[in-house]
């Protein structure tokens, strides 16, 4: 049996008795893969259709550096890159059976028949209408015409980011299950002061976004002072499933919700370098051991025995097995599958390419010391390169063609959903 290795925090083993929800809190790639079955030609042309009207309205630009050389190679039904090619293939629907629609009223609370919260009820206000309001009265407190013009384009970006999730939630996610459980939430860090969740996602800032929360929480003066395991390791914070139910859904339904988000190969390069590039005697024994030992031909007995030196192609054979020797982990999972957010709807979701001012807006928005800003350093391997375009593209040089294909069709829904363009020209 396969195991899941989290990387988090010990909490409570109580059941939390589910809340009813509008969509599936999840559903696995390897599962989706399978699906070889064609539908009908009015189900593609519905497709279609659906896809054509999910772009009908404004989405900002990706942050990906090729966008703006690919723009012009868009088709006349892409309104950004993030789509890829935006007519449903037979490979996409392959990978995204298509589950009946979740209706939105005018106020976009999903339709559902249970009378409990619904996926999109789950904050006090509308999520768009937070960004919008709280950007408002910061933009009409400064007089600068630059300023107001910067945050209104940002709430703007903000707002559209939001209206692709439910979207694209709505379209793809089947009702497997409308439960939202302790499971869901065992990755959001709670802030009671700022009343702030923050979904950790590994490899986008994340042990930055966790010092900010220290200093919101009174634990420190200022983030740089603060040790990357006493961020990790100390304690300090505490995760929302360590709360009993009526705590946690009174959290998610008052507290501002945020994800960080990041080109999802780039994540993975980071993520491979960081565990196994780098001495590290946790995932070098507890990955590196069994990866070396399925997937290396005669490999050494010091390579089995100390786990170290596994190759990206390795890793990558590794992450594309059904039959893995060894769990899932965090660093490398995928983002829809760790913060749930169909389930779980996020007032902001930032980007890791855009760290610096989508960090600044949200600490704004959220009312924090103006003082305080994110803080930038790498205090993990400092000497090491920060994971860029270049370097994963060097990277996936070392696998094959069909492994690059693999691996973007893994993290498919995190392209989707969160509006990344395809990474290699010969994906499709």
């Amino acid at each position: 049996m396969k195991t899941k290795i989290r990387h988090t925090e010990p909490h409570s083993n109580r059941k939390l008795s589910g809340m009813k929800l509008g969509s599936t809190p999840r559903q696995s790639r390897e599962t989706l893969s399978t699906h070889h079955q064609e539908r009908p030609k009015s189900d593609s042309y519905q497709e279609v259709q659906a896809t054509e009207s999910i772009l009908s309205s404004l989405i900002p630009p990706m942050q990906f550096p090729h966008f703006e050389n690919n723009r012009k190679k868009a088709t006349s039904l892409s309104r950004e890159q993030g789509m890829g090619s935006l007519h449903v293939t037979k490979r996409q629907r392959k990978l995204l059976k298509t589950s009946p629609l979740i209706h939105y009223n005018k106020n976009n609370t999903s339709l559902c028949s249970s009378s409990s919260p619904s996926a999109s009820s789950l904050s006090s206000s509308s999520s768009s209408s937070l960004v919008s309001s709280l950007s408002a009265v910061l933009s009409s407190s400064v007089s600068d015409p630059a300023f107001q013009e910067n945050w209104r384009k940002r709430s703007r970006i903000l707002e559209a980011r939001q209206q692709l999730m439910k979207e694209i939630c709505a379209k793809y996610k089947s009702s497997i299950s409308k439960t939202i459980t302790r499971n869901h939430v065992k990755h959001l860090f709670v802030e009671d002061k700022y009343k702030l969740l923050y979904c950790q996602v590994p490899k986008t800032g994340c042990s930055n976004w966790k010092r900010t929360l220290m200093v919101l929480a009174g634990r420190a003066s200022n983030a740089q002072s603060i040790k990357h395991d006493t961020v990790h390791y100390g304690g300090y914070l505490k995760t929302l499933d360590s709360f009993d139910q009526k705590q946690i859904m009174h959290r998610l339904e008052t507290y501002k919700k945020i994800l960080f988000v990041r080109e999802p190969l780039e994540r993975v390069v980071s993520a491979y370098r960081d565990k196994f590039e780098n001495p590290n005697d946790y995932y070098h024994s507890l990955f590196g051991k069994p990866i070396i030992s399925k997937y290396r031909v005669n490999p050494s007995e010091k390579a089995l025995k100390t786990g170290s030196g596994v190759t990206f192609k390795e890793f990558v054979q590794y992450l594309l097995d059904v039959h893995r020797p060894v769990g899932m982990d965090i660093h490398w999972e995928q983002v829809n599958q760790l913060c749930h957010p169909c389930l779980i709807n996020y007032d902001f979701i930032g980007k890791f390419e855009n760290m610096e001012e989508d960090s600044n807006f949200v600490l704004r928005l959220i009312g924090a010391p103006s003082s305080l800003t994110l803080p930038s350093f790498k205090d993990r391997n400092p000497n090491d390169k920060r994971t860029s375009n270049e370097i994963t593209e060097k990277y996936f040089s070392q696998v094959s063609m069909m492994e690059r294909q693999r691996v973007y069709d893994f993290y498919y829904m995190d392209y989707l959903m969160f509006n990344y363009s395809k990474p290699f020209k010969d994906l499709y």
